[in-house]
This record gives structure tokens, sequence and C-alpha cells, in this order.
């Protein structure tokens, strides 16, 4: 097959929606295929709508020679008249890989209202859908109804180590701070300073924490997050550790015992799956495709954002599972196991490279 792929920037960039597309373009060109990334330059969500009105980016797209165009949703901006342009002049379907919709994520209702409005009729232009959960299937069709669509999970084996059932008993019993893990660049949807804020309501003997993310992708952010921990006295307790290579993130996998990161929207959660794989079990919101993944008291604990205990919730089940060992065994084995019935990265790609040899 030839295939073209439309993204933003680089494939190296760091996020769960990029690992997918990362992953997907690798397999493809293992089994023979030819990816063209198409890059469009990374701009403010307004700035991006000059790219419809483009008769340079136009050419490149309808100039490519492929059997399938492929879009990262995230594009939607820069596409959604362009692709009604191009759909008349070209013979290649077009199919948007959908992470997540950005109107689904929290924010002003007039704001909320005109991003579904753009990515309404982005996704009207579409021949077809690759999701990556069901509930983000379900979402794309509240605004639309692609023809064809397939589901396909993400893997979280991309460290490739077993991890053994009694390395994460011993883990869980070990003495010691509950060792907490946030992996997620430093935006405000991923939630670090909610889990700051509810840490402060937990004895400081009982935990630590490491992040693991980008501190540049959201500068203010970040300097907001530097603040809180200062003013919360939290210096030793906190560690930021920024953005690392695979390798590095591997350990702190191995080494903690919980994930959690409050997000306020997930389309899927690669962090999550990933952490499973080591047997952490996930403190989280019960925001978007979460429950496709985690099921309350059984591999982790999932708390409803619409309401007012946010806070002391987070931190009653962060005191629990520090003070309940047992507790934290019989959960972190449950997360293990809900992962090694998961599909791989490899089970996942072939199936979309099916769909896609289905359409062409």
């Amino acid at each position: 097959m030839r295939i073209g792929l439309v993204i933003y920037g680089t494939l190296d960039t760091i996020s769960g929606g990029f690992l997918y597309d990362r992953k997907l373009v690798d397999f493809l060109r293992q089994q023979g295929d030819t990816v063209e990334i198409v890059s469009l330059p990374w701009e403010s969500y307004g700035r991006c709508f000059r790219h419809n009105f483009s008769n340079t980016i136009y050419d490149q797209l309808r100039g490519l020679d492929v059997d399938i165009l492929l879009q990262d949703e995230l594009n939607h901006p820069s596409l959604f008249r362009l692709n009604k342009k191009l759909r008349p002049q070209v013979g290649y379907p077009i199919i948007s890989i959908v992470h997540h919709l950005r109107s689904s994520e929290l924010s002003e209702s007039l704001s909320q209202w005109f991003y579904k409005q753009i990515e309404r009729a982005y996704l009207q232009t579409l021949d077809g859908c690759i999701y990556n959960s069901h509930t983000t299937c379900k979402e794309v069709e509240a605004l639309a109804d692609p023809a064809q669509y397939i589901v396909a999970y993400p893997g979280g084996d991309r460290f490739g180590l077993q991890f053994h059932e009694m390395q994460i008993r011993q883990r869980a019993q070990e003495s010691g701070p509950l060792r907490l893990l946030f992996v997620g660049n430093l935006i405000p949807r991923k939630g670090l300073h909610i889990l700051i804020d509810a840490l402060t309501k937990v004895s400081k003997a009982d935990w630590r924490l490491t992040v693991v993310g980008d501190p540049a992708v959201h500068t203010d952010y970040t300097a907001s997050i530097h603040n809180l921990i200062q003013q919360s006295q939290l210096e030793n307790h906190i560690t930021l550790l920024g953005k690392v290579p695979d390798d590095q993130l591997l350990l702190q996998f191995q080494h903690h015992h919980v994930l959690t990161m409050p997000s306020s929207y997930e389309g899927f959660g690669i962090a999550y799956l990933e952490g499973m794989a080591f047997g952490l079990p996930t403190i989280a919101m019960r925001s978007g495709a979460l429950p496709e993944l985690v099921t309350h008291n059984e591999n982790g604990f999932l708390i409803d954002m619409q309401h007012d205990a946010i806070y002391p919730e987070l931190a009653g089940y962060i005191q629990t599972l520090a003070q309940n060992r047992n507790l934290l065994t019989r959960m972190s084995l449950s997360a293990w196991e809900h992962y090694q019935q998961h599909p791989d990265w490899d089970d996942s790609m072939a199936n979309i490279r099916h769909f896609l040899t289905q359409l062409i």
C-alpha cells in the first residue's frame, strides 16, 4: 500500500496520540507499505484555519501518489474546508485517526460549541475513521456518522519487558512511603494541580510523588505548578523529572506503586495501560474512556469530576493504599492481569492495516 499521513510537526512529538501514530507508521512500513508524512506547521488553533486556503497545501495533498490518505484528527482546524475542496479531485479515500475530540475536553460552553461546529464540518468530509476507544467512537457519532470505522485500542507493550507476579507482590509490601507516579505533559487537562492540592491533605510521611512530563508544552502552567509546590512546602516530596527517554520511564514504572493522573479527559490514556503492564493500579477521574480501562475498586479508583469532594476523595484513596499494603497488592495484581488480556501494539496495528486494505 501507498499511504499518506497528515500530522502537525513531527512524529517524534511526545504524547499518546503521536505514539499511536508512530506505532502505526512503523508497523505499516514493516509490512512493506510506503508511508509519506505530510507535516503541517503547528500554530494556534485560529491561525490553522488559514491552511484551508493554502494553495501550497492543497496542491501537495492533491498531488500525493497514494492509495489512501490518513489524517490525525488533531489537524481538523487545518482541513475542515480544504478536505471538502480536495475530495472531488482525488481518487484516494480520506481516513481520520481520532484520538479524542477537542470539543470533548472541558471548556467554556461557547468555546465548546465552536469546536463542535468545526469538528463536525471536518468529520463530514471523511470516508472513515480509526478510533482508539469505543468512547471516542461514540463522541464522533454524536457529531457525524462516518460510513466506515474501526476501534483499535493502543497497546501497552512498547517497553518489551515482562514484569512478573512475584516482583509486584514484593514491591507492594515494601515499607516506606507510597511511591506515586504521574506521567503526562504539564498541561492543565492532565490535572497535576488537582493531585498536588489533594496531596496536601495526606500525611507527608505516607507518600512521595514523581512527575514525568514535558514542562515546555505550557510554560505558564508549569510555572504555576512550581509555585504551588513551593507554597505547599512539598519541595522534598515531589520530584519533577521533566521529559525523559523511554529507558528512564521504564525504570519509573518498575519502581513506583501507583499511577495517579487526575486528567479531566482522556480519549484512551496509554500511560495508564503502560502502568498496568508493571502492576500499577490507577487513581484517576471517571472521564472519557478511562472506565473502559479501569474498573473501580478492582484495578484502581475512579473519581467523578462533577462534585465537590474531588480533593478529599483523591486524598482518601492515596491514604488508603499507603496504609493498606494488602489492598495495594490485590489491586496491583488486578491491574497486571487486566493488562495481560489487552491487545498489544502489533495486534491492534494489524487490525488497522486490514481495515485499510479493505477500503482500498
